[in-house]
């Protein structure tokens, strides 16, 4: 096997492709044909035959020199060497072939040498063709080279595809390249000061930051808000026993939450909030008024099907639904891509070619009736500067789209539940509106004391359900999107104005205003999509690497921002804020784009982002990266990591965490500081004033129980890396060998709600509960990492719960030492923590039980642990089924490698 050279290559102008032969003019002819992946590979290579090879590249053979020890010798002294960017010569990228693709890079030369033609067939995107260019550029082919492109993996496409090739795009490389670029100076130039002036091992990125920004200034609003409280009544009317609710009271509106702005105070004069007394007086006042319809008013309802999926609505719509995070609905969409079931996964367009629509107009009316499918094909077009070049919609593969019954024995579960949601979105899309009416009915009263109240309700009767047979679309947990048809229909008795009422009942209601809700996933793509962030191609990791670096956590669904992140943001926006602007951000986007059009140069824009614009043809007052890193001068690192909470308390964030701080003064007068570590689970805004207190009050987080009164040492309770204890405190005089009882707490127990005769019981474990007379062994009861057991000598025995460590006697003790030790699966299995109920990707029961490293949740067969923000009390189905996807996204381990040693045995 030839070695590959590690001498890398300094990337110039791409080169063009030399041939326009087409693929399918001789068929004696061998051709090699490079994909990215092995899987797709495999498919591939079934549909076309004898007389192709199909290898994979397992995605970049080459990239920028991610470590200083990558950059070969000859490069190292040079200025710009830690870049990978020559900025003095023309932007020249310094690529190198990865350490682990040369012997990738050895065998694709191998193939080629025998190759008659070579057909680059990487995705068609502009990531796809610059790997199809590094591949041309690695491998220098001296035959014929085309591209091969196709957006489904079927039979009939891919052999179309072979037969109708294309030159490569060097506009798309361009782009890619020069985004790829970009990135790199961007990460590369503001990373280093996130080092210097926060924490080691942080990263800032273009999007990634500006995502960071986003739910950082989202939990800022949450700190700032004030909650406001305001009361109605709900009145229960016959005939019918349906519900209608305050409106207004004396011709004038009464408030509701839309009333009311984040400061608590009324933003419309014009309303009438009222208050718990106000509510009950006028319940009371209205109890024997005389009710009656004042107006009945009937509307048409129409609704038309969603858009077939792209890459974000796919996102969003299984988060909503399936509860999979970007990286999880991206991975299990790309294995179906590979495996022939669905369209290219990464598309902004919402089109169908001609065969789609046929085969989703086909299939609805079959499936659904003729009824249900409109006379003319509905047309989806989506005017974006920033669309991604030459896809469909996401969409069932094939001019037949089978159904989810039909390729249900093929997939998995989380592969079965996304082409389950994308075949419905498809077929649906091509179905007719729902139609029906909407009435809205006031009510009234004259109360006792003269006041008017008026009620109000409204219910939609759907007559024609249209593409609802089909598909509905969520709704964000903030409740924005489409409402369900089955939500806001509510079945009302007929009724006409004049038409007297009977009050049932007259509830009074107390509301109050809630803060902006917290990003999910599903909203913080849109948000990003909205303003014109970002690519389909990078959502996803996008959500991946700010959760990776500890810049938001998830509490159920919800991103929630560390501390840590708020010193990031709070650096960037005073320092570098161009770079976080929304508008900066979505104009880079469009120059991006404006390379791939041929519109803009890709020199002209790398010296114009690292340099500066010096005209009006670039995003307004852009100063350059490079002189922004410059002129920098001192930040200040204290006041960049410090947060105010109260009056002389701020929280501060530290190599090790954050924590609080309060400056307080000796008698000496010398300044000293009270610190307490903040929880890890602590949102942001819910470090209140009165929590920081309660923190600075117990700043070692251990609490103190009194005095065991057998050994007269002090007993204190802790919380721990592995979970509360109590110990005792042993005296300066006591050896330093000497070591202080502890013990575990009970499951049942807590650090705030331990006694002291608790712990005086927890610390007597190990308890000796005799000898076997057999064999004078003595047998101890202990509690230990996997829960209470009995010990004798080597052996052991589990105890069904931990309180019978203290009342397990010698008789059953040696009737379980008597039984087989259970091993392995035959080992009963605890009783599990708690039930959850379904899993909707599975449709299997999910349970969260205690494992070796912690809580977990299963659903008999996956298990993934719970991660920070995650507890077992608060845990929900929806957030299991999330986690239990993504570990099944991620496919099994990789087996460990036997040493080398071993090897050779």
């Amino acid at each position: 096997m030839s070695e590959v050279p590690e001498v890398p290559e300094m990337a110039g102008k791409p080169r063009a492709t030399t041939s326009k032969t087409a693929a399918g003019a001789d068929r004696n002819r061998r051709r090699l044909v490079i994909v990215e992946s092995p899987a797709k590979a495999k498919t591939i290579k079934g549909y076309l035959g004898p007389g192709y090879t199909v290898e994979a590249s397992v995605g970049h053979i080459r990239d920028l020199p991610t470590r200083a020890a990558d950059v070969p010798a000859a490069y190292k002294g040079e200025p710009w060497a830690r870049l990978g960017v020559n900025v003095e010569a023309g932007f020249e990228p310094l690529y190198v072939i990865d350490a682990d693709k040369r012997t990738k890079v050895a065998d694709l030369r191998r193939e080629l040498k025998d190759a008659d033609e070579l057909l680059l067939a990487t995705d068609e995107d502009r990531e796809g063709e610059a790997i199809a260019w590094h591949l041309l550029e690695v491998l220098k082919p001296t035959v014929p080279v085309r591209r091969m492109v196709f957006h489904e993996i079927t039979r009939d496409a891919i052999r179309a595809a072979a037969e109708n090739t294309r030159d490569l795009d060097l506009r798309l490389v361009d782009a890619q390249e020069t985004r790829r670029i970009i990135d790199r100076l961007y990460g590369y130039e503001v990373s280093p000061v996130l080092w210097k002036k926060v924490m080691q091992g942080l990263s800032a990125g273009r999007v990634q930051s500006v995502a960071t920004r986003l739910v950082v200034e989202r939990e800022r609003e949450r700190i700032a808000f004030i909650p406001a409280g305001y009361w109605d009544l709900q009145a229960r009317l016959d005939p019918g026993a349906f519900h209608a609710r305050l409106v207004a009271v004396d011709g004038v509106r009464v408030a509701t939450g839309r009333d009311f702005g984040p400061d608590g105070r009324l933003t419309n004069p014009g309303v009438v909030a009222l208050d718990e007394t106000a509510a009950r007086s006028l319940s009371d006042a209205l109890a024997d008024a005389a009710f009656a319809v004042r107006s009945v008013d009937e509307k048409a309802y129409r609704r038309s099907p969603a858009a077939p999926f792209m890459t974000s609505t796919l996102q969003q719509e299984a988060s909503r639904k399936l509860r999979f995070s970007s990286q999880t609905t991206m991975r299990v969409a790309q294995r179906l891509y590979e495996n022939g079931y669905i369209t290219y996964m990464r598309t902004d367009s919402t089109t169908l070619s001609e065969s789609a629509i046929a085969a989703a107009r086909g299939t609805a009316r079959e499936i659904f009736g003729a009824e249900n499918v409109p006379d003319a094909p509905r047309q989806y077009t989506r005017k974006v500067k920033n669309a991604q070049e030459a896809h469909e919609a996401v969409r069932p593969s094939g001019d037949h789209f089978r159904t989810p019954g039909e390729v249900a024995p093929e997939l998995s579960p989380d592969e079965l539940a996304l082409y389950d949601l994308i075949w419905k979105r498809t077929v649906a899309s091509q179905m007719t509106d729902a139609r029906g009416f909407t009435v809205t009915v006031r009510a009234g009263a004259t109360a006792a004391d003269r006041r008017d109240a008026e009620f109000s309700v409204s219910g939609t009767v759907i007559t024609h359900r249209g593409f609802l047979a089909a598909y509905e679309e969520g709704r964000d947990e903030d409740g924005s999107g489409v409402a369900g048809a089955e939500e806001a229909e509510r079945r009302l008795p007929p009724l006409k104005a004049g038409d007297p009422l009977t009050l049932l009942g007259l509830d009074p209601e107390g509301h109050a205003t809630q803060p902006p809700p917290r990003f999910t996933e599903a909203t913080l793509v849109k948000a990003l999509e909205e303003r014109g962030i970002g690519r389909p191609s990078t959502y996803a990791s996008i959500m991946g690497t700010i959760l990776d670096r500890g810049y938001v956590w998830k509490r159920g669904g919800a991103l929630v921002p560390s501390f840590l992140a708020f010193s990031v943001v709070t650096l960037l926006e005073k320092h570098f804020g161009e770079l976080v602007d929304y508008d900066f951000t979505a104009r880079m986007e469009q120059v991006l784009d404006s390379v791939a059009d041929g519109d803009a140069e890709r020199l002209d824009t790398l010296r114009r982002f690292y340099y500066g614009y010096a005209d009006a043809s670039g995003p307004a007052d852009f100063r350059g990266l490079h002189p922004m890193v410059g002129g920098l001068g001192d930040i200040d690192a204290r006041e960049i990591n410090s947060i105010p909470v109260a009056e002389g308390i701020v929280l501060r964030v530290g190599r090790y965490g954050p924590y609080l701080e309060r400056a307080t003064a000796e008698g000496n007068g010398e300044a000293t500081a009270e610190r307490a570590p903040v929880p890890d689970d602590l949102a942001p805004d819910e470090l209140t004033v009165q929590k920081a207190e309660e923190l600075l009050s117990h700043p070692s987080g251990d609490r103190d129980l009194g005095t065991d009164p057998a050994t007269g040492l002090p007993v204190v309770a802790k919380a721990g890396r592995f979970g509360p204890y109590v110990t005792e405190i042993l005296p300066d005089s006591a050896p330093k060998s000497a070591k202080p009882r502890t013990s575990s707490l009970f499951k049942d127990m807590s650090v705030d709600t331990v006694t002291l005769d608790d712990a005086v019981r927890l610390l007597s474990l190990p308890r000796t509960v005799g000898v076997d007379p057999s064999d004078e062994a003595e047998i101890t009861a202990q509690n230990g990492r996997y829960g209470p057991y009995l010990k004798k000598g080597a052996d052991s025995r589990s105890l069904d719960s931990e309180e019978a460590l203290f009342t397990v006697g010698l008789d059953d003790a040696l009737a379980l030492f008597a039984q087989p030790k259970p091993h392995g699966r035959g080992r009963a299995a605890a009783a599990p923590l708690r039930e959850l109920g379904d899993d909707p990707g599975s449709g299997k029961q999910v349970v969260v039980r205690e494992g070796r490293f912690g809580a977990y949740v299963t659903d008999g067969e996956t298990n993934a642990t719970l991660r920070k923000g995650d507890s077992v009390e608060t845990i929900s189905v929806e957030r299991a089924a999330e986690l239990l996807a993504e570990k099944r996204a991620k496919g099994p381990a990789p087996k460990k490698r036997a040493a080398a040693g071993r090897r050779r045995r």
